[in-house]
This record gives structure tokens, sequence and C-alpha cells, in this order.
């Protein structure tokens, strides 16, 4: 069986070496809330009682994130960039 959104958001904490607080803030500059509590849920064990899925929405959010976390936000449309490519 392939990976589910779990496993991907797992396999993003580690190798992006991120904290609950990191998460936490990355899913803020999406503008999307979720708790420390409901983080851990995520990362359960499948069979324990506690267990969320990690759905399709929060995975994207949280991507969306962390691209504006490692670039930063995107300029405006219509203004110049700040740096010049080089030839």
């Amino acid at each position: 069986m392939g990976l589910n959104n779990n496993d991907i958001f797992k396999k993003l904490r580690v190798a992006h070496k991120l904290r609950d607080d990191d998460i936490v803030k990355i899913c803020s500059l999406k503008d999307f809330k979720i708790t420390k509590s409901e983080l851990n849920a995520i990362f359960r064990n499948e069979t324990h009682p506690k267990y969320m899925e990690c759905g399709d929405q929060f995975l994207r959010n949280f991507l969306d994130g962390l691209i504006i976390h490692l670039r930063g936000p995107m300029p405006p449309k219509g203004s110049k960039p700040t740096h010049t490519p080089k030839k």
C-alpha cells in the first residue's frame, strides 16, 4: 500500500526538523488554525484510539504555508522582482 497523507506529513516534519510550534506557525501563514493536540492526534499510530487522519485540505494548507515559510511571501502582481537572475 502507498503512502497516505499522515505518512507524507510525518516525513516532511522529520526532513525539515519541524517542531509542533513551527508547524502551528507555518499553518497560520495560510490562515489555517490547528492546535498542538490536533497535531499529536495526526502523528499517533493508526491503532491508537485518538488517531486522526490527515485530510487533503490540511496537507494542502500546510504545504502552501511551508512554501511561504521557506521562500517568503509572493510579491504583488505587477511589481518587479527584488533580485536579478544570473546569466
